[in-house]
């Protein structure tokens, strides 16, 4: 599977005022109140004079990545004030601390911090930010276009929010009428999503009926015991449950 990225990634609200009127200027929103506008051809045309413009306000950083399957490289550079502070650095080497690949020192140097730290991939800022979660231009293009009618980025926030608690809502309603009659867990859909780090989906049913039939097998179960079966369960079928 291939990913590639060529993007000015920078605070949401202020690229977006920025994008207002420039033909082809799109923004989608990440984690920690970032943006990320992808660079067409146009905007690489002369590259150094778009990245001095949106660094006057403020710090922004130049991210590249191509990869094939497990192979690839990225480069990154960081502008601030209209003059280039840091980069290129390149590397097509990630053995070495995640904390010194190239997009996640640049992303270090805009004010990004791990969510979770301690987590075993908590020195991942390109995964906490979410440049995992589109593929090519035209996934960020996308992603702009869903968050285009969001005020700012707290409005857009907030939107996503209600959107990921009604789906869990739902997930957990949906599993509630997948049960098995009359037969209690210790655990709801919900609280099963947190644990697991699932989406909502057929998964979260199964994953209460899984533990309805251990209740059929060997009587009730604690909430503990319960949660421990679900993730030898989850970790038997391949689903990632959240470190805990």
């Amino acid at each position: 599977m291939s990913y590639r990225l060529d993007a000015a990634v920078s605070d949401f609200d202020r690229m977006r005022r920025w994008a207002e009127g420039v033909t082809g200027a799109v923004v989608a929103p990440l984690a920690q109140r970032l943006g990320l506008l992808p660079l067409t051809a146009e905007f690489r045309d002369d590259l150094p004079r778009l990245l001095r413009d949106l660094s006057r306000g403020g710090p922004v950083a130049h991210v590249e990545a191509d990869f094939w399957g497990g192979d690839g490289d990225q480069t990154a550079a960081l502008w601030r004030a209209g003059v280039r502070e840091w980069g290129p650095v390149h590397t097509s080497d990630f053995s070495g601390p995640r904390e010194n690949w190239p997009i996640n020192a640049a992303l270090a140097l805009l004010g990004v911090v791990p969510a979770r730290p301690g987590a075993p991939d908590h020195r991942d800022l390109f995964a906490e930010v979410g440049l995992g979660r589109g593929r090519d231009e035209e996934d960020w293009r996308r992603a702009a276009l869903e968050a285009y009618d969001a005020d700012d980025y707290d409005a857009w926030h907030a939107g996503e929010r209600a959107r990921r608690e009604a789906g869990e809502r739902a997930a957990a309603e949906r599993a509630a009428r997948e049960r098995l009659p009359g037969i209690p867990v210790p655990l709801d859909g919900k609280e099963i999503i947190a644990l697991l780090g699932i989406p909502q989906g057929r998964t979260v049913g199964a994953a209460i009926r899984h533990l309805q039939q251990l209740h059929i097998d060997h009587g009730p179960v604690s909430r503990e015991e319960a949660e421990a079966a679900l993730c030898a369960w989850a970790a038997e079928r391949g689903v990632s449950a959240r470190p805990r």
